[in-house]
């Protein structure tokens, strides 16, 4: 039962929560301009986006700030601050950054202006100067909810606030927002910042795949139209075709294009940022492809010289594409992997991915605290950083020392995790849609993983670029389809495509396929042993 009613916190368990409730009631009945600094990725785009919707709703003034990538690199800076009280904002809210942001914190305060910063990162050493640090990776933060992505704190503030309006008579001649309706965004930034899928986030996502199907929110609804999403969405969905579009105007493109979209009120306006950001999209594969294989290259070096991190760096790199690089070369190789691009005044800036076990984002904390690092942050499977020019090799030695044992622990601990035995006779609809119920899935609540024991693979062919489908037959004449996806040059591949007529246990997940709205169910192939 993933239902709000059941799993909604009350935001007031969030340390920091009630305070910036309360401030944010005084901004908004006094006509304060508010400003928000928003990170470039897909979680600090939705965050913004629903308190920016929702504090327009109440007919505050609300002016916006996403950082350019490679200009002005991740988190808070004392000029973005200053262009956000240039446009009159009298009062400053960070998104999905600001814990660690200590000097335009510090300037902030000494202006006069209080800054709260709603953020999921992990805390640094020093203590923040923000006027209320609502984030329950905080160590006075008692509230459990450490597992929120950015979305789901700014939505719970926007909860905290709507009850302190209307406890002060705000909604006594007006409409209270109708709060659900931005589930949908709560959704995207949860699935996409790869948080787990437990507690009130299942519930958080099982909501918004709901309203984003409504289509009420113009942006999402235009991007769906765009990337020619057809029936009810669903967490891959989220994940793999409305993310990487938003992501890609923070990539390429104008970083508060993404923004811009989702809170769009005109569909025809909506519309036209879609197609702006599904060919930034498409552009950024391309980028991606030239990138990764350099990066490669370098990496091969890296694990051949024993480094257990693998830190890379080049001339140029595209800043918008090295962390998704980062993540290519964390699951070719099976280390935790940053990317550096080297800027013109030799500062080079990055992001890391890590593997399961292995704290990347505290590791990088530790760096910035060393001296290594002229910024960075992240969470433990992934980080973002500016290291100073020459310290590239200080920082890789500095991490491959801190996280060596950790690495070996997590690496000897990995293992394939196995749910159950089923029979492929049993691979129906109605068992589909038995696992559905346990869903959403994604991190932290993955899909149930089987074993299909003694399997003869009837036919099994390359498709696409780099899969492997088969037809897979079991006793008593059942077949079900097969599909194993960028396993055609792997050891996998091989023994499908190799074994016809061989019995195979094979494991996978229950998998639907519809096609031209025609639906079966198959096997999503994931590793394979000779029976």
């Amino acid at each position: 039962d993933t239902t709000l009613r059941r799993h909604l916190p009350d935001p007031s368990t969030l340390a920091g929560c009630d305070k910036a409730a309360r401030r944010l009631s005084d901004a908004v009945k006094e006509g304060r301009t508010i400003g928000i600094f928003g990170d470039y990725d897909v979680d600090g785009g939705t965050g913004s986006a629903i308190l920016t919707k929702y504090l327009r709703t109440l007919g505050a003034d609300v002016v916006t700030h996403i950082p350019d990538r490679r200009r002005e690199g991740y988190g808070p800076s004392i000029a973005a601050f200053e262009a956000l009280t240039s446009k009159g904002a009298e009062i400053l809210v960070t998104v999905d950054c600001g814990t660690t942001a200590y000097e335009p914190l510090n300037w902030a305060r000494e202006k006069g202006i209080d800054v709260i910063v709603v953020d999921h990162h992990l805390p640094g050493e020093a203590e923040s100067s923000a006027f209320a640090l609502i984030n329950p990776k905080n160590v006075n933060d008692t509230s459990g909810l450490d597992y929120l992505s950015a979305a789901g704190v700014s939505f719970l503030l926007t909860v905290a606030l709507n009850r302190v309006l209307r406890d002060e008579g705000f909604f006594a001649k007006r409409d209270e927002p109708a709060l659900m309706t931005m589930l949908d965004l709560v959704a995207l930034g949860t699935v996409c910042d790869v948080v787990p899928l437990t507690g009130v986030n299942r519930a958080f996502v099982n909501q918004g795949l709901r309203i984003l199907e409504k289509r009420g929110n113009p942006g999402l609804a235009a991007l769906s139209d765009v990337a020619r999403l057809k029936g009810a969405p669903s967490t891959y969905h989220l994940g793999f075709v409305l993310g990487p579009r938003i992501n890609a105007g923070g990539r390429l493109g104008p970083p508060g294009l993404a923004c811009e979209l989702l809170t769009a009120e005109d569909p025809v306006a909506a519309q036209k940022i879609a197609r702006e950001l599904d060919a930034l999209n498409a552009q950024r594969r391309d980028v991606e492809r030239g990138v990764l294989d350099a990066a490669t290259m370098e990496a091969e070096k890296r694990v051949a010289s024993g480094a257990k991190v693998i830190v890379v760096a080049g001339e140029s790199w595209h800043e918008g594409v090295v962390g998704i690089v980062a993540g290519r070369i964390k699951d070719r190789f099976g280390f935790p992997a940053i990317v550096l691009s080297i800027g013109e005044d030799g500062v080079a800036k990055g992001s890391g991915r890590s593997i399961k076990g292995v704290d990347l984002g505290g590791a990088v904390i530790a760096a910035v605290d060393q001296g290594l690092l002229l910024k960075g942050g992240g969470h433990g499977m992934a980080a973002g950083m500016t290291v100073p020019a020459g310290g590239i090799e200080a920082f890789a030695a500095f991490l491959d020392r801190l996280l060596r044992a950790d690495i070996d622990m997590a690496i000897e601990a990995a293992h394939l995790q196995v749910d159950g035995f089923v029979g492929l006779g049993a691979i129906d609809e109605a068992l589909s849609d038995a696992l559905a119920l346990a869903g959403p899935y994604g991190a932290g609540n993955p899909e149930p993983m089987v074993i299909c024991p003694n399997v003869t693979v009837a036919m099994a062919d390359r498709v696409g670029a780099d899969h492997v489908r088969a037809i897979l037959a079991g006793s008593g004449g059942t077949r079900v389809k097969g599909i194993a996806f960028r396993a055609a040059d792997s050891p996998l591949g091989a023994a499908l495509m190799e074994g016809e007529g061989r019995p195979l246990h094979l494991a996978g997940r229950i998998k639907d396929d519809t096609w031209n709205g025609r639906r079966q169910v198959q096997l999503q192939i994931e590793d394979a042993a000779v029976a």
